[in-house]
């Protein structure tokens, strides 16, 4: 079982019973590790699969693990969200300690906090509600009550949407009118399930009698409010395996935060801990540009300090692109991708990435105009579509008229015929949308005949059904449209990352603090980590068509651009002419902090590459031109400055111009002289 796996996946699989730590970076193999983990325990007589709980934090993953545990042989485990296995338990032990019918589950609580927000005198804004709603949501996963709130929002900075005592109002008159309509919200669950195992005695040693084996995927998201859910869940047992990435931690403005990831060993002294490094799913160039995004972090704690390393053939190198306005930026994206269609590359394997959703308009009009399909994640909910509830409701009646000795597949088909499923798809438009939805149930069972010996049409509507439940949609062919955060745990052959200017990543209201600066760099590089082969990165000037040119690109990509890049040329150029200049390293991205290393645009740290020959022949033109003119050499040019054309060797004015000390007097006087010498074409 373990032979496929790389030797450091296979140390963290085949590590003894007890506490592990599996410090994993993206596109290492994470999932396939921990699910092997899982997969060797029970194998090995170690515990039995019905004593596993694994919980992740998005349904789709919980399915994903779910999906290779089956292909593993593993069936009784438990993969699921926490508050999906909060919900589970707290419905069974709900008699026992509340002994009252279990409460309802809130689908959303924007309802209750508008009328606490008015009893409070807030109003009933959309937008402040929204808000509200999410001060109420990060209290909570951090463990803070309404009396608690005004300090620890002051303590952590919180941008609030009023003052933090009226916040804190609003909070308490929440709880009371949800509490007096008897429903729970989804921190509830969470809340209620851990009360539950620690002030009930006889409830914890059911469940731990029950589970003794906890694996926690994504670990540098947990907040505390899950952190002691865990905690409930151990009793002081150590049967835990965390996996985690302290790079991909995106999520702190909602209370999570890695030190439980950071501060594991400090935990458990004794735990194994296992470095994955190897990438497997990006090309090596885009190993290398992820690599140097977060690189450039600061304040790094060592267990972040992960460097990919690429496992795959070469690539093509990842492209920048500035524009002029939004519409062209979104018009460029949108013929890149159709030209990724045309060479071959799935819709479905192609994403675009913005910082907000309001970044999507843009993209989603230039795609319908190039006649590309696209969806929109975070939009309609896959199984809530008209047509997949008109074939779910087909395909239940068909398990009964199904014979044994069909073919999954092809019983499959011939139902969901019955409600569009042709045998050539529509032309384009909202016909091809609900073709290739249907098109993926047909996939859903090719998947489940190729994993699942015997499967038949009642386990396969089962497995439709336990989707839907937990969301986890099968792939519909289609453009994504996604935020950053939205994207945090999917891959795709090519990924646009759009709209990659200041004010928006980072996004305005992290300038000035470090901390949320940090944190759009790690978006970034989540972003940046998507791509398995193509990597698209653009910016434009100005919002719309004829707008003030004000914005500029991302000071993440300082650094980034290769140096003869025009972009980074003009915005070298651009910088200095306007005096907001951040000058970095062309070499590592870091720092430049010296006056000799702003001037070589080097620092101290990375090797010379002067041009020797060029530099002597820029000294011997030195010398000439200086006689000419009766002024000293340094007049013309300083020693310094000839040694940092001799190392960046400029091409044109722009070139020249971005070197600190050159400004255009001395372009006007030299520079052609000079971009001669560069080009050989004088001594």
């Amino acid at each position: 079982m373990l032979e496929a796996l790389d030797p450091e996946q296979r140390a963290a699989a085949s590590a003894p019973r007890g506490p592990v730590c599996v410090l994993a970076g993206a596109g290492t193999g994470k999932t396939r590790t921990i699910t092997h983990r899982i997969a060797h325990l029970i194998g090995s007589g170690h515990i039995s699969a019905g004593q596993v709980l694994a919980v992740t934090f998005t349904a789709r993953a919980a399915g994903e693990m779910r999906t290779r545990l089956r292909a593993l042989g593993v069936h009784g485990a438990q993969a699921l969200t926490f508050h999906a296995a909060a919900r589970r338990q707290l419905r069974y032990f709900w008699p026992r300690v509340v002994g009252d019918r279990p409460w309802d589950l809130l689908d959303g609580k924007l309802r209750f906090v508008g009328q606490a927000a008015q009893r409070v005198g807030l109003g009933a804004d959309a937008e402040i509600l929204r808000d509200l709603a999410t001060e109420i949501e990060w209290a909570k996963a951090s463990l803070v009550a309404p009396d608690d709130y005004p300090i620890a929002a002051a303590r952590v900075q919180r941008d609030t949407p009023a003052p933090t005592a009226q916040v804190a109002e609003v909070y308490r008159a929440y709880e009371e009118i949800k509490n007096s309509a008897r429903v729970l919200d989804f921190d509830d669950l969470l809340l209620h399930t851990t009360a539950a195992l620690e002030e009930h005695d006889e409830v914890a040693r059911e469940f731990r009698d029950r589970y003794r084996c906890f694996v926690v995927d994504e670990y540098q998201d947990v907040t505390p409010l899950q952190q002691r859910l865990l905690d409930a869940w151990l009793g002081g047992r150590d049967d835990l395996t965390v996996v985690g990435d302290a790079n991909q931690t995106i999520y702190s403005f909602g209370g999570a935060s890695p030190r439980p990831l950071l501060e594991f060993t400090r935990r458990f002294p004794d735990a194994t801990v296992v470095r994955l490094e190897r990438d497997y799913r990006s090309t090596p160039q885009v190993v290398d540009l992820a690599n140097s995004v977060i690189a450039a972090a600061r304040n790094r704690p060592a267990g972040s300090r992960l460097r990919l390393i690429g496992q795959r053939p070469d690539g093509p190198d990842p492209r920048f692109a500035e524009y002029e306005d939004e519409p062209s930026e979104a018009a460029a994206v949108a013929a890149r991708v159709r030209y990724l269609l045309n060479a071959g590359v799935a819709a479905s394997e192609i994403a675009i990435l913005y910082r907000v959703n309001a970044q999507s308009e843009a993209y989603e009009r230039a795609l319908a105009e190039m006649g590309v399909p696209y969806l929109v994640r975070g939009g309609e909910r896959f199984f809530e579509r008209r047509e997949i509830r008109q074939a779910m409701a087909a395909l239940r009646t068909a398990t009964v008229e199904r014979s044994t000795d069909e073919d999954l597949v092809m019983v499959v088909r011939r139902v969901l015929a019955k409600v569009g499923l042709t045998e050539q798809p529509p032309a384009g438009g909202a016909a091809k949308e609900r073709w290739d939805a249907l098109l993926a149930l047909v996939e859903v069972a090719e998947e489940l005949s190729s994993t699942v010996e015997g499967a038949d049409m009642s386990r396969y509507v089962a497995e439709l059904e336990q989707r839907a439940a937990a969301q986890h949609p099968p792939t519909v062919e289609g453009v994504t449209l996604a935020s950053l955060h939205a994207a945090k745990g999917l891959e795709w052959d090519a990924v646009f990352l759009v709209g990659l200017a200041e004010g928006i990543l980072p996004i305005q209201h992290a300038d000035g603090d470090e901390a949320a600066v940090e944190e759009e760099r790690r978006l970034f590089y989540v972003g940046v980590t998507r791509a398995r082969e193509h990597l698209w990165l653009s910016w434009s000037l100005s919002r719309h068509p004829g707008g003030r040119r004000h914005r500029r690109r991302s000071r993440f990509l300082h650094g980034l651009l290769p140096e003869h890049h025009s972009a980074a040329r003009l915005g070298r150029a651009r910088q200095l002419r306007d005096g907001t200049a951040k000058p970095r390293c062309r070499v590592c991205g870091g720092p430049l902090l010296e006056t000799m290393e702003i001037k070589l645009a080097r620092c101290g740290r990375c090797p010379s590459n002067v041009d020797e020959d060029l530099l002597a022949r820029l000294k011997e033109w030195r010398t000439g031109r200086a006689r000419e003119l009766r002024v000293p050499p340094f007049v013309v040019f300083t020693d310094a400055t000839l040694v940092a054309i001799a190392e960046q060797r400029p091409v044109d004015p722009v070139g020249l111009v971005s070197i600190s000390g050159i400004g255009p007097t001395k372009v006007e006087r030299f520079g052609s002289d000079v971009l001669a010498v560069v080009r050989g074409e004088r001594g």
